[in-house]
C-alpha cells in the first residue's frame, strides 16, 4: 500500500498542482541544504527528484523502497523509511520530501531520523498543511481528489514541530507557500499568482505547503570525577608589637 502510494505521488508530481508546489518546496530545501555541510547527505523517497542537487556534501544517495523506479538517481540505496540501514550517527543530513505522510508509522520514521543523524546533523522535511485551501479541499465531501494523500494522513506543521522538540531537535526554520487555490490548469493558476506575495504577508500560516528544518542537538556531558582533598599547610603568622606593648617590653630588657 505505501509502494502504490509513493508511486501514485510521484505521477501527481508531474500535473499542474504538482509541479506548482514541486517548484515551491525545491526553492527552499536547496537554500537550506546549500548552507549545511558535513560528509553524509541522505534524501528518503521520491529518487526521480533530487532535492540534494544544491547540497555541498561529498557523498550524497537516496533511498527507494524495492521494486520503486530508481529516477536514474546515482548511489541509490533500497530501504524503508521506518528501518534505515545506516549506522547510528553517521549521517549529516536528511531530506524527507512527504515522507511522513505515507508512512505507515510516521513517528517511527523520527526516531530512525534521530538515530542516524550525527550530533548538530540536520534534517528537512516537506508536506501538505492541513489547514490550507488545499487541506480543506480535501476534506469536504463530493469534491474530487486534489493529491493522492488522504486527509487523515496530513500532519501539520505545528504537530511535527513538537515531535521533533520531543526527539531533542531543534527547529530553527519553517517555511509555508503556495496560496493559490488548487487549480488542474496552468492558465487558472497563473490568474492566482498575485495572490502569492499576499498570502506571504497576510496569512503565512495557510500555504498549501511547508517546509520544517531542525538540527539535532545532543545535551553536553559534564566530567564528574572523585573530589580530591587538598593538603592545607599551616603557616604561623608573625605577631608585630606597635605602640605603648613595645616600649614595656623595651623596658624589661
Amino acid at each position: 500500500m505505501e509502494q502504490a502510494l509513493n508511486d501514485q505521488f510521484a505521477q501527481w508530481l508531474e500535473t499542474v498542482p504538482g509541479r506548482y508546489i514541486r517548484s515551491w518546496e525545491q526553492a527552499q530545501v536547496d537554500a537550506v541544504v546549500a548552507n549545511t555541510f558535513g560528509y553524509h547527505a541522505i534524501q528518503i523517497g521520491l529518487p526521480h527528484w533530487n532535492l540534494l542537487q544544491a547540497s555541498r556534501v561529498s557523498f550524497k544517495a537516496c533511498t527507494a523502497q524495492s521494486g520503486v523506479p530508481g529516477g536514474g538517481r546515482d548511489n541509490l540505496v533500497r530501504a524503508q523509511a521506518e528501518q534505515l540501514p545506516f549506522d547510528t550517527q553517521s549521517l549529516d543530513l536528511l531530506v524527507l520530501p512527504h515522507v511522513l505522510e505515507s508512512a505507515c508509522d510516521p513517528h517511527q520514521v523520527l526516531r530512525e531520523a534521530e538515530r542516524v543523524l550525527m550530533p548538530e546533523g540536520r534534517i528537512v522535511l516537506t508536506g501538505f498543511n492541513p489547514w490550507s485551501l488545499w487541506g480543506m479541499h480535501e476534506r469536504i465531501p463530493g469534491l474530487e481528489r486534489g493529491t493522492p494523500i488522504l486527509p487523515g494522513d496530513l500532519i501539520s506543521a505545528a504537530r511535527l514541530r513538537d515531535w521533533l522538540k520531543l526527539l531533542s531537535f531543534d527547529v530553527d526554520a519553517t517555511q509555508s507557500g503556495c496560496y493559490a487555490p488548487l487549480c488542474r490548469q496552468q492558465v487558472w493558476l497563473q490568474r492566482w499568482a498575485w495572490i502569492e506575495d499576499s498570502g506571504a504577508r497576510w496569512w503565512g500560516f495557510a500555504g498549501a505547503v511547508y517546509m520544517v528544518s531542525a538540527v539535532k542537538r545532543t545535551p553536553a556531558l559534564r566530567m564528574v570525577g572523585p573530589k580530591w582533598k587538598k593538603n592545607r599547610r599551616r603557616v604561623r603568622r608573625a605577631v608585630v608589637v606597635t605602640g605603648r606593648a613595645a616600649d614595656q617590653g623595651m623596658n624589661k630588657i
